[in-house]
């Protein structure tokens, strides 16, 4: 089977985010005084082949965790959904 995997990461709650700080100081002067806390982060989707969902859940964790983001610093959620 084939599964679509979503995975953001984001920086830990209390971690400087200073991409985010930035956009965030910049919105007012484009008419966004609504807008808040503001945290920058990084998106990566792919396809994972794998026997049955579990499998392709422990695939793209591990991918998630050893690859795409730094755990010491930053948390990834991921979604996973059957590829039609």
């Amino acid at each position: 089977m084939r599964f679509a995997a979503k995975v953001e990461v984001t920086l830990r709650p209390g971690i400087s985010d200073p991409e985010g700080a930035t956009i965030e100081r910049a919105l007012p002067a484009l008419g966004f005084d609504a807008v808040a806390k503001v945290r920058a982060g990084r998106s990566f989707a792919f396809e994972v082949e794998a026997d049955d969902e579990e499998a392709a859940r422990a695939i793209a964790s591990e991918l998630a965790d050893r690859l795409l983001a730094n755990p010491v610093i930053e948390q990834s959620h991921l979604e996973l959904t059957p590829h039609a």
